[in-house]
């Protein structure tokens, strides 16, 4: 059983049936109250986000999480098609739902972490950076670039992102899936 005080970022817990992950928790003691843990916690089989707080009488069972290795094949409208790493004969598809904002960031035959709640695939964590080619990047304009200009490049998935200026089509750049910001170019075309 876990308490209060054991809700750190990244772990996993059970609220009325459902898996969960906490995204931030803050221990909060306002005078004359007993204190609280205020936490942002993510829902794994909806992705939705709330905000709630715990007291130390709450207790949770721990969410029983296995990560696997898959194997991104291909996208076709809202459905991704996955395989196992070692048996591409096993495939199964995710729905858009379930994805959410990482389909922006798939590219074919990327392997990638899938989470398995009761043995059955609930979500998928991504590489923290990842490198994609630069499809679309308009002309570089200049102006005001005393904080450092930026400008919206298209990658190789579709994705929009903010790029420095000195960014061109063709040019190779690291992407945190994370966040969705620009970290730093690796090749120049």
């Amino acid at each position: 059983m876990l308490g209060m005080n054991d809700l750190r970022i990244g772990t996993f817990f059970i609220v009325e049936g459902q898996p969960f992950e906490v995204l931030f928790s803050q221990h909060l003691k306002m005078q004359q109250r007993r204190p609280v843990m205020q936490t942002k916690i993510k829902n794994l089989i909806t992705g939705k986000i709330v905000e709630r707080n715990f007291q130390q009488s709450d207790y949770f069972e721990e969410a029983d999480i296995q990560k696997k290795e898959v194997k991104f094949l291909y996208s076709h409208r809202d459905e991704f098609w996955f395989s196992e790493t070692d048996d591409s004969s096993k495939r199964f598809k995710l729905g858009n739902d379930i994805i959410g904002e990482a389909s922006k960031f798939l590219k074919p035959n990327t392997i990638i972490t899938s989470l398995l709640f009761n043995s059955q695939i609930i979500n998928i964590k991504l590489p923290v950076k990842m490198d994609f080619k630069v499809v679309e990047a308009p002309p570089s304009t200049r102006g005001n670039t005393a904080q450092g200009g930026t400008k919206q490049v298209k990658l190789e998935t579709g994705a929009m992102v903010d790029a420095p200026l000195f960014i061109n089509e063709g040019d190779i750049i690291r992407i945190n899936t994370q966040t969705g910001e620009y970290a730093e170019r690796v090749e120049k075309r």
